[in-house]
């Protein structure tokens, strides 16, 4: 995994770029749990679209990635307890979970999937 340490100007905080998988580990329509700097890390292949959020569910310790991803809606479900979380703003959009979950920005740099993270 490849670190890069910036300021951005407009916040004056320190931000890393994370390098967490390549392009071809995650197919279209799935997901991948990535663990980076002690966070678990969910990302999201829809189409040339890319997204990555919290990997644990807000009402309880289960992986998001093992979820089924929900491609038109933009959501993944939650394996455990059936609670769908938006991939672009981590709100909870159905019950049991109330809570959101973190997103952090994606891109990609030639074959890397490049993750910032606070």
């Amino acid at each position: 995994m490849r670190w890069r340490e910036r300021v951005p100007p407009e916040a004056g905080a320190i931000v890393a770029d994370a390098t967490v998988c390549s392009v071809g580990d995650v197919e279209p329509g799935t997901a991948r749990r990535v663990d980076v700097d002690g966070r678990r890390l969910c990302v999201v292949r829809l189409g040339g679209d890319w997204y990555c959020i919290g990997d644990e569910c807000s009402h309880a310790d289960y992986s998001l990635s093992e979820g089924e991803v929900w491609e038109d809606e933009r959501e993944i479900e939650c394996p455990q307890h059936g609670s769908t979380f938006s991939l672009t703003t981590g709100d909870p959009q159905t019950l049991p979970a109330t809570t959101p979950v973190p997103v952090y920005a994606v891109r990609i740099d030639g074959d890397d999937v490049v993750v910032t993270l606070p």
